[in-house]
């Protein structure tokens, strides 16, 4: 069905210069142009929205029957639905963008920064940079993705998701301008400072964490400097007094764009915010996610003009994480950032960019609102998305009313303690995008008792004093707190891996410990996927049942040809997941997962969580995932500092407000 509009004018005033408006009516196949008194010249894509400049008189009329050539598949983009499409001055654009209109299924998404100039409906800013049919081809001929062409605006605030190897990093490379592998074009804008976080970031190994960080803020350094030197002339006698006080107030310009004028305070509140090292220690002992914070608090102190980061809230404990929301929310330039931290998503992003199975998909609004209109594509999709389907749909539904999340865990314990009672086990069914637990012998009634445990390092810190507290059955309990404030050590000890000073750990009768630790070492890079999990066995036990070994490792998310990789080939995500199969195959009734969320894609976090909530033994595990922590835990135990940890009733969420009472 069609619908008529008519075309108008943007106020109707002889004086605006903008162009007209033109109305659009969509349909699930393509793109009517139903009124349009300009030729479109450039067009842009904000999900369901699209922009388009009107600015040369055609030589053709376009009819309501007649498609404009070249755009008639963008819509398998978007939602059935009729929109209005606003001009963009002509300052705002670049013309080589007319060629766009020529690809298909290729449409240029902007991504706005959230502004009073965008309220009522306009598009803000100016793009600072563009990708134009980016396309990356990996060794082998597959295709990472293809015909990729992005817009983005200053000041806009974007989180990347996608399965682990959907190519992610890669793209940020190339927005980065690091990696130049690919087809198509990328566009920035002259003068623009663009800072990149990769995953595994370089650090100067002669200079120590304080002169690493220093690095990166030489522009600042040097505007101070010559700020001084100027203010300093100014008292000369003979000094040109109109020429100094010209070129003071442009530096005191850009001083204040950098916001660099009390730098050594910035750079020491940043360095406790981010838990960075101590400013004189040797950066070559560093740990993995040490180095990252010494360096992410250099870039963020950098302060370009357009942000990529690459799982910044990796390593980095709840405070350092709300820290960084806090700076990212007021931070006046672009960033791009990969990350599966679900609440900082909700918190920072004004847009999702999901790469999915070589697409790229473009959405308005933050995790929450992605997980609604992300849903709605799902369902005009095949029925093999079911499952991810109905896990979204369960995570919505908790997202609105997380607020009852305990009274959800708890009405889950008892439904568990109800199935044991009644014979009934877990389902052991393994389907696609389903992580399973596999379950070992059943649960008694007692599980662990720890019994004033104290831990004390070489140094004389002390980790833990007259620590007790007892685990019922079929709880979930999430183990949260600082870097190195011994999370690992207790998980070690209650294993039976390290010694306590003091106390003692009562393990039940009947329980079966499975141990996943932080450490992926054991995994041969050598060997295949499916050699490093199956041991070369066809089947596996799970849960009493015999399960073909691939289906299981499908379960995964390692499906079909990956399965055949090699482990060192796979993303760090992808390694994660790997040893979590391999480590959890045995079959346990509680199990111990230290870190388990750190890169994981989002698909995986969920199937995890509906993993974790299924399983009818207990799970303790380490993490800094806020919304794994809410979702699925029924207690908390956490490590404040200073020796002092508490064992809560509780989720997260609810463990932080008693805090703050």
């Amino acid at each position: 069905m069609r619908s008529q509009f008519a075309a108008s004018t943007c106020c109707g005033q002889a004086s605006c210069n903008a162009y007209p408006y033109v109305l659009v009516l969509f349909n699930s196949l393509d793109l009517h142009v139903i009124s349009c008194g300009d030729l479109i010249s450039q067009i842009y894509m904000y999900d369901t929205q699209i922009y388009c400049r009107l600015n040369v008189v055609p030589t053709a009329t376009i009819s309501s029957a007649q498609p404009f050539p070249g755009i008639a598949m963008l819509t398998r983009r978007v939602a059935s639905r009729s929109v209005a499409l606003r001009s963009l001055r002509s300052s705002s654009l670049t013309p080589n963008w007319l060629a766009t209109l020529q690809h298909p299924c290729s449409a240029v998404r902007g991504f706005a920064a959230p502004s009073s100039a965008n309220a009522g409906g306009g598009v803000p800013g100016d793009f600072v940079c563009h990708l134009k049919d980016v396309g990356v081809t990996i060794p082998g001929g597959k295709k990472l993705f293809e015909r990729v062409s992005l817009g983005f605006l200053r000041g806009a605030k974007i989180g990347v998701l996608g399965a682990n190897g959907s190519g992610k990093s890669t793209l940020l490379k190339v927005v980065a301008g690091v990696s130049k592998d690919f087809d198509g074009e990328r566009w920035v804008k002259d003068g623009l400072k663009v800072g990149y976080l990769p995953q595994e970031p370089q650090l100067d190994p002669s200079k120590n964490v304080y002169e690493n960080i220093m690095d990166g803020l030489k522009e600042s350094q040097t505007l101070l400097a010559k700020f001084d030197e100027v203010s300093m002339a100014m008292g000369e006698p003979d000094a040109d007094f109109d020429a100094l006080l010209e070129e003071q107030a442009k530096l005191q310009d850009q001083i204040e764009h950098l916001g660099c004028w009390d730098l050594s305070h910035e750079v020491e509140k940043a360095m406790a915010a981010l838990r960075v090292p101590a400013a004189d220690a040797d950066v070559e002992v560093l740990s993995g996610g040490e180095r990252r914070r010494v360096a992410l608090c250099r870039l963020l102190l950098e302060k370009p003009d357009m942000l990529l980061l690459d799982e910044p809230t990796n390593h980095l404990d709840a405070e350092s994480v709300h820290w960084l929301e806090d700076f990212l929310q007021k931070y006046r330039g672009t960033v791009l950032s990969i990350t599966h931290d679900r609440y900082f998503l909700d918190n920072v992003a004004g847009w999702v960019l999901e790469l999915d199975r070589g697409e790229t998909y473009a959405y308005e609004g933050n995790y929450t609102e992605w997980l609604t209109q992300r849903r709605n594509r799902f369902n005009m999709q095949r029925k093999s998305d079911a499952i991810r389907a109905k896990q979204i749909a369960s995570e919505i539904a908790w997202s609105r009313d997380h607020q009852g999340s305990k009274k959800a865990n708890k009405a889950r314990l008892k439904k568990l303690q109800e199935m044991e009672s009644s014979g009934f086990r877990a389902s052991s069914r393994v389907e696609e995008g389903q992580i399973v637990v596999p379950s070992g012998v059943r649960l008694g009634n007692k599980v662990i008792k720890v019994n004033n445990l104290r831990k004390q390092l070489d140094d004389g810190r002390v980790l833990f004093d007259k620590l007790s507290f007892e685990i019922p059955p079929h709880a979930i309990v999430g183990i949260v707190g600082g870097n190195g404030m011994g999370k690992s050590t207790l998980f070690n000890i209650i294993a039976g891996v390290e010694e306590p000073d003091e106390g003692n750990v009562e393990l039940g009768k009947t329980v079966s410990l499975g141990f996943v630790s932080q450490s992926r070492d054991e995994l041969s890079g050598r060997r295949s996927v499916y050699e490093e999990i199956s041991g070369d066995n066809e089947f596996v036990e799970i849960g009493g049942d015999r399960i073909n070994t691939r289906a299981y490792i499908a379960s995964f998310n390692l499906r079909g040809g990956m399965q055949e990789k090699k482990v060192g080939s796979l993303s760090g995500g992808e390694r994660n997941r790997v040893h979590l199969a391999k480590m959890l195959l045995g079959g346990h009734n509680v199990v111990m997962l230290d870190e388990p969320t750190n890169d994981l894609d989002v698909d995986t976090l969920r199937s995890l969580e509906a993993a974790l909530t299924d399983f009818d033994g207990v799970s303790m595990v380490i993490s800094h995932d806020r919304w794994f922590l809410d979702r699925i835990c029924s207690h908390i135990i956490a490590f404040e500092g200073d020796g002092r940890v508490k064992f809560f009733d509780g989720n997260y969420t609810e463990y932080e407000r008693e805090k703050k009472q």
